[in-house]
């Protein structure tokens, strides 16, 4: 069932070990059939937008660029851990929740005239800046973090990029792979916040969640423009994160073991880096893969999809709801 080249690529070849070797997380194959027989009959495109939901952007390469980095580097963390509470904000007539309502309180900075994307103002930002930039029906999750994040973030690109975001991808190639010059892979070694690793057993695996998703925001935005297109999206895996394993486990794509289970029932904290949270992503990545090629073999060849595509259409149906995902406190998702 496993087709396509990115299957040869470090993220999926570095969870295979950890699907071996799981003893908390389990993917059904089985299910994986039993899903894609129906899934595989929706209709599937990529948005034409900036990603950035249903907030007006503009058209402008250098301003998308810059808009999906910087989001990009604070897309993490929506639900408080003590009360699990989703952060939210009321927005132009709307209600948003998660990283929706992030999008919604950047639209309104711009609007307001904030230099939000410049490496100086990130270099410098502030607690207090952000918590009245991200006001909402509780204070964003993980705010500290959030400040030291843009604080490193601003200053490399005041150091290296004349301090914007567009000059650092202009600098690299258009793909996630390319000897080394592609634009995840210098993302990743250049920002270190992007560079998003767990080691399981003593084997590092690759999860690049944020990284990733932020060549699909660019990729969605610009590539019918001819400004910019991501050249393997081929290669690209799921975005593993809180969200697309709850909807794998309640298609029963993923199967836990019933600790596991009562623990993220109850609330409880799933440690970074432990081998519940490292199997849960792992897992998520390969379903997710190997759902995307079942998919596919059942799809007209004029009308295959790419594995963000799938994932999309996982997080999509169930970022707002009720159900109780994982909380892990971490940066990278």
């Amino acid at each position: 069932m496993r087709t396509g080249s990115k299957w040869q690529r470090p993220i999926l070849k570095s969870v295979l070990p950890v699907i071996e070797s799981s003893r908390h997380v389990s993917t059904s194959e089985d299910a994986i059939t039993s899903v894609a027989r129906w899934m595989a009959y929706e209709q599937f495109s990529i948005p034409d937008d900036s990603g950035t939901g249903p907030f007006d952007m503009g058209n402008n390469p250098d301003r998308l660029f810059d808009v999906n980095l910087f989001v990009a580097a604070l897309n993490f963390a929506f639900t408080d851990f003590d009360t699990s509470i989703k952060f939210s904000c009321d927005y132009q007539g709307g209600v948003w929740s998660d990283s929706e309502a992030m999008f919604a309180r950047i639209h309104e900075a711009i609007n307001a005239g904030t230099d939000l994307f410049s490496g100086a103002f990130l270099a410098t930002v502030t607690r207090q800046d952000l918590a009245r930039i991200f006001a909402g029906n509780i204070e964003l999750p993980m705010l500290e973090e959030r400040v030291q994040i843009l604080n490193e973030v601003g200053a490399t690109l005041v150091d290296q990029y004349d301090g914007a975001f567009h000059n650092f991808v202009r600098s690299c190639a258009p793909s996630m792979y390319a000897q080394g010059d592609g634009l995840m892979e210098r993302l990743v070694s250049e920002f270190p916040r992007f560079n998003d690793v767990s080691y399981y057993h003593g084997q590092e695996v690759q999860f690049h969640k944020l990284p990733q998703l932020a060549l699909w925001s660019l990729h969605r935005a610009l590539h019918r423009t001819g400004h910019w297109r991501l050249a393997d999206l081929e290669d690209m895996t799921a975005f593993a994160d809180y969200i697309v394993p709850v909807a794998l486990r309640l298609m029963g794509v993923l199967v836990y073991t019933p600790i596991l289970e009562a623990s993220i029932a109850a609330g409880e904290m799933i440690a970074r880096d432990s081998d519940e949270e490292i199997e849960i992503r792992a897992h998520t990545i390969y379903a997710t893969a190997l759902l995307t090629d079942a998919i596919n073999e059942i799809r007209p060849t004029d009308a295959q999809v790419v594995v963000p595509q799938i994932d999309f259409r996982l997080w999509n149906a169930y970022h707002a709801t009720s159900w109780p995902h994982h909380l892990t406190r971490t940066v990278m998702y």
